[in-house]
């Protein structure tokens, strides 16, 4: 399609990774935009017409100028209030770079509420399209198409697959091909000498260092050509991928460099660890004589690097990847079956020898290259993103999600850092000074352990970790394992002063917690560290008789099966347990009293979360009934007349045969029913625990009986409870971590609810 008289005042914005992120997408992205503000002769970052929304992962980057908007790829409340400065800015287009790990939530599913939000015509570009996507994956892209203009994909077999696979209609789908630099047709030698190449054959390899990369095949075929064309010199250039690197360091670097050295090819392969500048790229790729990208994978929708070499004129050998088998059909270059290392070796050592080949497809690739260059990428793009601001109109943005994520605060956990030591989080503050006299508890660093396990699920966040070693340490320091329990109350000056002491319930919140770290682990050494405790804690539990304790042996039980379903022992142990509550009940409840004591405490609502759980687990219908019943009891019992949560104060608590105590109402309760009902709700599908959810959440936020916040937004902290008199100003672990817990249930649930009203809006 070709627009004349296109408004030359056409303002857009880009939602990507950017540069300076050493990230394929983010230069992509800075060359497109380049590309387009070329095209504007309005110069990127000097006139307001093209900007940048940036999503940043665990780093902070050096934007330049034209980035204004930073969005925490997993904190969803960044992308509603991008959303809400985009629409309120002079921005007419929006163009959103797609690729799902780049994005927070599951499959990137983050993005979602930036595009549900936006009242802007939309443009993405896909990088990656899944042949076999999980159920979130597909409903993902599909959302995404449903909030956008018109796709683009950089190969005609993404329109092939968006339409096939997806469902997505034909007419939003547009090809546009992935943009390379200008650059001339010149012969490999011209600048062999700036690399020390003079009189090598040079094959070269570059992009961000990773397992799927294939390297290895590369250097297994490079053996016998080296033998053949001892003049031959691969250079593999580039960093490892930071993603990579984060996690297993430069591991797979250094098995590539141990494989050199055993076959003998130091003069033959060269590692050039560095992150080039474009115009050092170009210089690179004009000096090789082969290119090759050795990848493992079929399903690779486009290749920079593949792209960048074709326009350069390169011989191209590669495996048939998607992206390759377009770019390099009618002999623009050589395919080789995927870990065909005997193909890959004899098509190079065909083409190091045959000159007039290479210069063939050198010349075919170099001509289909000109349609790639930026300057002809932009002006295609520009003229997309005019045709959807004149055919835009305006969706109807429907109701608000149940659960609204952006009205929740944000989390943070400055107290929770002030709180804690190189011990672990010490139990007691004055006013927001931990208070040393006290020191540290079981419960309060399983408590902990649990919350920054959930904080890691959620966010993603690498500054968690150290938080959630020391926790884990502190509860293997906990575990006695002569007797196999759990000791509970450790001193300042770290002594136990409860040797001896049967303490359930703190071991049943330390099984608890283990089971969640087991079910969500941030590495496999916390997860070796934490099942081990997990299996020396679990055999005593059998003689529990504390329901509390009972019910977080059922709920890290639980949790535990979700990573390792098979463990009958923890299966057993949570018939076990179930069972017992379940006479606990019968022995104590009446048609008035829904309980399985006398009294009613503190966290309460697990042990009727327990039975839920316990109950869908074994597909035990009694057991989840029964725990509907006492969790609705529970929440009734805690309901004031004016719809708030009146929780049971622990001067008396709530004894059958007397009154309730007002006085003083801890948060740890508030917290328990937030969990409780959160996995009613999840079972269930009933949508009466939403409200219950709430209702238990705003007790934090002065929906309670002294119309208090119990929060505190400039610490971090929680309050120590309501008093008679007001709230009490301390702010402990205990109550902060409470806070912290049910914070990041509705946030998750508020991730929960944006899913189901996506699934719904699209039946």
């Amino acid at each position: 399609m070709v627009f004349k008289n296109i408004p030359d005042d056409l303002h857009m914005a880009f939602v990507s990774t950017y540069v300076p992120r050493k990230c394929g997408i983010a230069t992509f992205t800075h060359d497109l935009a380049s590309a387009v503000s070329h095209h504007m002769k309005a110069p990127l970052g000097e006139a307001d017409k093209i900007k940048i929304v940036a999503l940043n992962d665990q780093i902070r980057y050096d934007y330049p100028e034209e980035v204004i908007f930073e969005i925490r790829d997993q904190y969803i409340i960044d992308y509603h209030e991008a959303a809400n400065f985009l629409n309120m800015s002079p921005v007419d287009v929006v163009c959103l770079q797609h690729e799902f790990g780049i994005f927070g939530g599951d499959a990137g599913s983050n993005i979602l509420t930036l595009l549900e939000h936006l009242k802007k015509p939309v443009i993405t570009t896909f990088h990656t399209i899944i042949q076999k996507p999980s159920q979130i994956q597909l409903e993902t892209v599909q959302n995404i198409a449903r909030s956008s203009s018109f796709m683009v994909v950089p190969a005609k077999k993404g329109i092939e697959l968006l339409q096939d696979i997806y469902g997505i209609s034909p007419e939003k789908l547009i090809f546009i091909p992935h943009g390379t630099p200008d650059v001339p047709f010149l012969d490999p030698s011209y600048y062999k000498e700036k690399f020390q190449m003079e009189g090598r054959r040079v094959i070269l390899t570059f992009g961000l260092l990773s397992p799927n990369k294939g390297i290895e095949n590369m250097i297994n075929a490079l053996e016998p050509v080296a033998k053949e064309h001892p003049e031959v010199a691969y250079i593999v250039l580039g960093v490892t991928h930071p993603n990579v690197k984060r996690v297993h360091g430069e591991k797979y670097r250094l098995s590539l460099q141990r494989m050199i050295r055993e076959k003998g090819l130091e003069n033959h392969v060269f590692f050039h660890n560095a992150y080039v500048s474009l115009e050092d790229l170009k210089k690179y790729l004009v000096m090789s004589d082969i290119f090759v990208t050795p990848y493992l994978f079929q399903d690779q929708l486009s290749s920079g690097t593949l792209a960048y070499a074709v326009a350069c004129g390169k011989v191209v050998v590669s495996t048939p990847y998607w992206y390759a088998q377009e770019l390099l059909e009618d002999e623009r270059g050589v395919l080789v079956p995927f870990g065909d290392i005997g193909q890959l070796s004899e098509q190079i050592s065909d083409l190091l020898s045959n000159e007039e080949k290479r210069n063939n497809l050198r010349k075919n690739a170099y001509q289909f290259g000109r349609k790639m260059i930026w300057n002809e990428v932009g002006r295609q793009y520009f003229e997309i993103f005019y045709q959807a601001l004149r055919d835009y109109a305006p969706r109807d943005m429907g109701a608000a999600v149940e659960v609204s994520s952006f009205s929740l605060p944000e989390v943070n956990l400055t107290h929770l850092r002030t709180l804690s030591d190189e011990t672990g989080i010490l139990q007691h503050a004055m006013l927001t000074t931990p208070n040393r006299c006290h020191g540290y508890s079981t419960d309060d660093n399983a408590r902990a352990l649990h919350t920054c396990v959930m904080n890691w699920k959620l966010f993603k966040e690498e500054s968690i970790l150290p938080l959630i070693q020391r926790y884990l340490s502190f509860l293997n320091y906990a575990f006695d394992e002569k007797q196999g329990r759990f000791r509970n109350l450790l001193t300042y000056d770290r002594r136990w002063i409860d040797e001896g002491v049967n303490e359930e319930d703190c071991h049943g919140r330390a099984l608890h917690a283990m089971g969640y770290t087991i079910a969500y682990p941030p590495t496999d050494h916390i997860l070796i560290l934490a099942n081990k405790m997990f299996n020396a804690a679990l055999p005593i539990c059998e003689s529990f008789k504390s329901p509390r304790a009972l019910a977080h042996v059922i709920l890290g039980c639980r949790l535990y099966s979700q990573r390792f379903g098979g463990a009958s022992d923890v299966r057993k142990m949570c018939e076990i347990s179930s069972n017992h509550l379940k006479n606990l009940y019968s022995d104590n409840s009446s048609d008035d009293w829904a309980w399985c004591e006398d009294i009613v405490a503190y966290d309460n609502a697990c042990i009727p979360e327990a039975l839920i759980v316990a109950g869908d687990w074994l597909g035990n219908r009694e057991l989840i009934d029964l725990g509907a019943k006492s969790l609705e009891w529970v929440l009734n019992i805690q309901t004031a007349k004016e719809g708030h949560l009146s929780i049971i104060g622990n001067e008396k608590w709530y004894k059958r045969d007397g009154g309730k105590s007002a006085f003083d109402q801890q948060p740890i309760e508030a917290a328990a029913l937030v969990a409780a009902c959160y996995d009613a709700y999840i079972i269930t599908k009933d949508k009466k625990w939403l409200e219950e959810i709430r209702k238990s959440f705003h007790w934090f936020l002065g929906k309670n009986d002294h119309h208090e916040m119990l929060y505190d937004f400039t610490t971090g902290g929680c309050n120590d409870g309501l008093t008679s008199s007001g709230f009490n100003h301390n702010q402990g672990a205990e109550s902060t971590l409470s806070w912290l817990i049910s914070l990041q249930y509705m946030t998750e649930l508020s991730r929960e609810a944006s899913i189901l009203q996506r699934g719904n809006k699209s039946n």
